[in-house]
């Protein structure tokens, strides 16, 4: 269960980023300038999860869309299905149409700040990423890369340290767990606008 919420966690913040709405990063008002900031963006990822001691990685892939105001669709359709939806207040990890893990923003207050950041990058608000996280970034003609590095040790020892890259949206997204584990996920497919999305998906963040 402690892992099954870590991971949940981790992809939250993902998520956040895979956002692509604003990044607090140096130089903040170049990259701002280049990120597209859709209402509704959908597409493909996938993920390659390097674990200590284990020479093969794990892989996997699936779809996600984010929707402003509603919250984020995660669906990891290979190697087995599995969904995570992010909402303000909770978190849910479905099997099918079973709850295999729900985290409520009362019970976990965890849950709380890392979907504050999610709704505050969404939102195009600041100030709370800038609080949680140490920023730094370089824009190289259409490209840039940021660095994210958490302040606080609860956040820094479930999250490790992220790196970005993109332009217009995110492209790929490293992330280095405390533990030495190594997750890249890459994004593309991308769709915006409200046909992006199915109805399905519309439904499942309702």
């Amino acid at each position: 269960m402690k892992e099954n919420r870590a991971n949940s966690i981790l992809m939250a913040v993902v998520l956040a980023a895979a956002a692509c709405s604003a990044f607090a990063a140096a130089p903040v008002d170049k990259i701002q300038a280049m990120l597209a900031q859709p209402p509704v963006l959908c597409g493909r990822f996938d993920q390659s999860k390097q674990l200590v001691g284990i020479k093969k990685p794990l892989l996997s892939n699936g779809r996600f869309c984010v929707v402003n105001g509603k919250g984020v669709l995660w669906r990891t359709l290979q190697p087995f299905p599995n969904t995570l939806r992010l909402k303000r207040d909770e978190i849910v990890q479905m099997q099918g149409d079973r709850v295999a893990m729900r985290m409520d923003a009362k019970q976990e207050p965890v849950v709380k700040m890392i979907n504050g950041v999610l709704f505050s990058l969404l939102a195009g608000d600041l100030s709370q990423l800038e609080t949680l996280f140490e920023l730094d970034g370089s824009v190289t003609g259409n490209s840039w890369n940021v660095a994210l590095k958490a302040r606080q040790p609860a956040l820094a020892k479930a999250i490790g340290t992220l790196a970005l890259s993109g332009g217009a949206y995110v492209k790929t997204v490293t992330i280095n767990e405390a533990s030495g584990d190594r997750t890249e996920i890459s994004f593309s497919g991308l769709q915006s606008g409200s046909s992006a999305m199915t109805a399905e998906e519309g439904a499942a963040l309702e």
